[in-house]
């Protein structure tokens, strides 16, 4: 039987796959610009099944991550804008580089949502080859079970 080649790193975080497999998306629709769906996410992984959201509000690190990615990406664009057209300090060029710069952002940030997502899980998930064999990787309250056991949540009192 011969054995699958592993997948690209880097290439499996900019086409957002999961981290375990490298094989199956991340995200239910390929197109981050259909702005209902940016972040539907299916739970688990289709191919190997590991779950995405590992615990409760694991999602709220990757503002941090998206923080850091538009910085880089200012950076880049400020240092292209200045070897390309330059800075004076006798017109606006500076104004028109942040004016543009803003615009990009804007226009870029639901990829860059994505993008933060596939990279914070990929600090938390490794590649696993025999994915098929062993179990996914889980933290200790993962978002069903936490919800399942809480006390206060309204679905577990119907019950009661």
């Amino acid at each position: 039987m011969p054995t699958q080649e592993k997948p690209n790193y880097l290439w499996s975080i900019f086409t957002m796959k999961c981290p375990r497999c490298r094989r199956g998306p991340m995200f239910s629709d390929p197109n981050p610009w259909k702005l209902r769906r940016t972040m539907k996410m299916p739970d688990k992984c289709p191919e190997c099944g590991q779950i995405y959201e590992l615990e409760v509000g694991f999602w709220y690190g990757t503002g941090y991550v998206s923080y850091g990615l538009a910085f880089i990406f200012s950076v880049l664009t400020f240092f292209a804008w200045w070897l390309i057209i330059g800075l004076s300090t006798e017109d606006n060029r500076f104004f028109w580089w942040m004016g543009i710069n803003g615009l990009l952002l804007v226009l870029l940030q639901p990829w860059l949502m994505r993008f933060s997502r596939a990279v914070y899980l990929y600090i938390f998930v490794k590649y696993d080859p025999d994915y098929t064999k062993t179990e996914a990787k889980g933290f200790d309250y993962e978002t069903d079970s936490y919800y399942r056991n809480n006390p206060d949540n309204p679905e577990n009192k119907k019950d009661k």
